[in-house]
């Protein structure tokens, strides 16, 4: 028993800088996101705000804010966040059923929101950050038993109610997937076995056909115009096929910063989800490559410091954040260019919306924290 608390205690945390490579291309994501965001924004803001730096405007606020919060939960040992993973994890649930009480706000045909005073957010990005920290403390806590396939699916069923919840109350599809999809990751990492997500990927694809197709009329709508644009060019495929239309004129080197034709009400709310094809238009196919190839770069810091916390709950914390930036970016860019259906999500860092940049930052505050200690043996 004393050589095993001996060994045990040999695992410690080596303090070093944080990592600033990740740093860099954080700050380096959100100034583009500002210049990005003002090129694709502008227009919209004056026709609608009579102010074309009306966005931009809010996305600093929004960013100033995130910086703070960054540089602050960065400075903290992670641990202590992990101490408040219930605490979160249920917050995400209350907040996600208030949507349906008057707190709850509606904005563009969905109510996903709900408002505190001044302050409004979506609990969709609340409860991303909660399934991220209860399941670190929750794998950490069954670390031995990973390769049991009830213990498996048993901390799965922690993301059920956030999704659950999601999808009834605020009908946004696509981040239940994005929960849905931190926690398969989180658990695929942890876990030794495979077949247990195996039978956890299939179920999930039943299941998900069972909502697009047994759902409502809208959601089967977007499918049949995901198959055929074309037919439904003048009503629900009109922004697929409007972000198409910037790809494709863009070519290699695009049209020149501020020269898009597609962001002048062509592409609806172009700021929002539909932000990279002005990127492509703009900057054309290098510039979209080159973004892509900075979330790639983004993501590989994420593994490295993963691979080197000093504990298991640090490196959950950072697969669960890698898990959420790569499926929110695939799926972004996936609907941008028609790969899949249409549904509302943002591209991290240079869509608009202040929640969005404020858990974002959140979240990577936490990474920093993890590594400013390296694992030593």
């Amino acid at each position: 028993m004393k050589g095993k608390r001996q060994r045990e205690r040999r695992i410690v945390g080596k303090k070093v800088s944080m990592d600033y490579s990740l740093l860099f291309i954080i700050i380096f994501l959100l100034c583009f996101g500002l210049v990005m965001l003002y090129s694709t924004s502008s227009y919209n803001a004056l026709i609608k705000f009579k102010d074309p730096a009306y966005y931009l405007k809010t996305q600093i606020l929004a960013t100033i804010l995130g910086l703070i919060v960054m540089f602050a939960a960065a400075k903290l040992d992670y641990h202590m966040y992990v101490k408040m993973a219930a605490l979160v994890y249920i917050a995400s649930l209350v907040c996600l059923v208030l949507v349906k009480t008057p707190l709850g706000i509606e904005a563009n045909g969905a109510r996903r929101w709900i408002a505190v005073g001044p302050v409004s957010f979506q609990p969709a990005e609340l409860a991303k950050i909660g399934i991220i920290m209860i399941l670190a403390i929750n794998i950490t806590n069954m670390r031995k038993r990973l390769d049991n396939f009830v213990v498996i699916i048993k901390l799965f069923l922690l993301a059920i109610p956030p999704v659950a919840l999601i999808l009834l109350l605020t009908k946004n599809m696509s981040s239940a997937i994005i929960v849905a999809g931190i926690a398969a990751v989180m658990l695929f990492v942890a876990s030794p076995k495979y077949k247990p997500f195996v039978i956890i990927g299939v179920t999930a694809a039943a299941l998900l056909a069972l909502v697009l197709f047994f759902g409502s009329d809208f959601r089967m709508e977007r499918i049949q115009a995901w198959q055929n644009p074309e037919a439904y060019s003048s009503g629900t495929a009109f922004q697929t096929i409007q972000s198409l239309y910037a790809i494709g004129s863009g070519g290699l080197v695009g049209k020149g910063l501020g020269q898009s034709v597609q962001k002048l009400g062509y592409v609806p709310e172009a700021q929002n989800d539909m932000i990279f094809s002005i990127i492509c238009e703009e900057l054309g196919l290098f510039g979209g490559i080159a973004i892509i190839l900075l979330f790639a770069f983004m993501i590989w810091r994420f593994m490295i410091i993963a691979n080197n916390a000093r504990d298991l709950i640090g490196s959950m914390l950072v697969v669960g954040v890698l898990a959420h930036i790569a499926i929110q970016v695939v799926l972004n860019i996936a609907v941008v260019t028609n790969t899949i259906p249409n549904t509302g999500i943002t591209l991290p860092f240079i869509s608009y919306g202040g929640t969005s940049i404020l858990f974002l930052m959140a979240e990577m505050g936490m990474v920093l924290s993890v590594s400013k200690y390296e694992r030593t043996e």
